[in-house]
């Protein structure tokens, strides 16, 4: 059990305060990144599966030597981290593979990213800033980095770079864990309706 203790697991917050990342130095699953959502699809990977055993955890994203966890409930990360950490280290105690291998196919692909977020912006992302006269409209992806435009009211606006980050990136991030960023391609200088 002494080589168990051993294995250093990191926390990072993100700005979504139901997600956090842990770092952990073992590679977990190499040069893959796999998604699961459920008890289910961690079925066979037994690193999913005891996480999964935790309650109150929603989904993980794996790649690499990186947890992305989300939580449901309203436990405070330092309780969850605990039992996080001691299923992350029991797992890698015990040995053998920690995440199947065909895990990695429930990764979506660019296209799945592009629906998700295309249909997060025209129900519910665009009605909340048309109200401002604003819009915001999807630029392109790039592997798991998701860039927009903030058009209309939005453009120029002082407040677009908290409208990003704090309201649409929190958004996209929540629906799709696996958007690694969410990247302002909009040029605020330009625009027929620049907001002063």
């Amino acid at each position: 059990m002494n080589d168990q203790n051993k294995i250093n697991i990191s926390g990072e917050p993100t700005l979504d305060p139901q997600v956090c990342k842990f770092i952990v130095d073992h590679m977990l699953f190499e040069n893959k990144t796999c998604t699961c959502r459920s008890k289910d699809m961690a079925a066979g990977s037994p690193l999913l599966e005891a996480l999964f055993a935790i309650d109150g955890i929603s989904q993980v994203m794996v790649s690499g030597s990186t947890l992305t966890i989300a939580k449901s409930g309203a436990d405070q990360w330092q309780e969850l981290g605990a039992q996080i950490g001691k299923a992350i280290r029991d797992t890698i105690h015990a040995g053998g593979t920690l995440v199947a291998d065909n895990a990695e196919t429930m990764k979506p692909s660019e296209e799945d990213i592009r629906n998700k977020v295309e249909e997060l912006f025209e129900k519910e992302i665009n009605p909340q800033i048309a109200s401002h006269g604003g819009f915001v409209e999807l630029a392109y992806i790039e592997d798991t980095k998701v860039f927009v435009r903030l058009g209309g009211g939005c453009q120029g606006c002082s407040s677009s770079n908290a409208t990003l980050k704090q309201g649409i990136a929190k958004a996209i991030q929540q629906l799709i864990p696996e958007v690694t960023e969410v990247i302002d391609a909009t040029d605020h200088a330009a625009g027929l309706n620049p907001y002063y």
